[in-house]
């Protein structure tokens, strides 16, 4: 049974996110952020301007939950609410200053964290996991009936691949 759940895709992208998340969680103490928080962050960081409602979807939480969330984070000047030019029932998010700068080094955390994960893993091999995965998600997303869109920011696996190969031909 041992060996099967060790060659399971789904246990094994659970087991490594749930290690990475551990690891993360212990080097980021000193951010003085919850994991909720900076998560919020990072996907803010993607898309700032959001509306809230999209932004709770997007982090698959109740929109009362984000409020709250976002309450305290607008509190601790981490982030700021905007009227949104399109609604103006709707407020907008979009990071300070402060958080841009705590951003940059839980960037920094993850960098040295997946580093570390991938110890031993040559470039091209790094790459083709990642392309990998970026793939699986898409097919997952087309299964879902494009419910989730693939958004290739520019961290996204692909989207380095691609401008490192254009820059390569260019």
């Amino acid at each position: 049974m041992k060996e099967d759940l060790d060659r399971s895709l789904g246990f094994l992208l659970h087991d490594v996110s749930r290690l990475l998340r551990k690891r993360f969680d212990q080097r980021a103490r000193s951010l003085g952020l919850t994991r909720a928080q900076y998560h919020l962050l990072a996907h803010l960081a993607r898309k700032e301007g959001i509306n809230q409602a999209g932004l709770a979807e997007i982090l698959e939480i109740e929109p009362i939950t984000l409020t709250r969330l976002v309450d305290r984070m607008e509190a601790g000047a981490w982030l700021e609410r905007r009227a949104d030019p399109e609604d103006r029932r709707a407020r907008t998010l979009f990071l300070t200053d402060k958080a841009r700068a705590v951003f940059r080094r839980m960037r920094m955390i993850a960098s040295s964290l997946h580093d570390e994960a991938l110890r031993g893993f040559p470039p091209e091999e790094r790459e083709r996991l990642l392309d990998a995965l970026a793939r699986a998600r898409g097919n997952l997303c087309d299964l879902a009936g494009g419910g989730e869109p693939v958004d290739p920011g520019e961290d996204a696996p692909m989207a380095r691949s691609s401008a490192r190969s254009a820059r390569r031909s260019g």
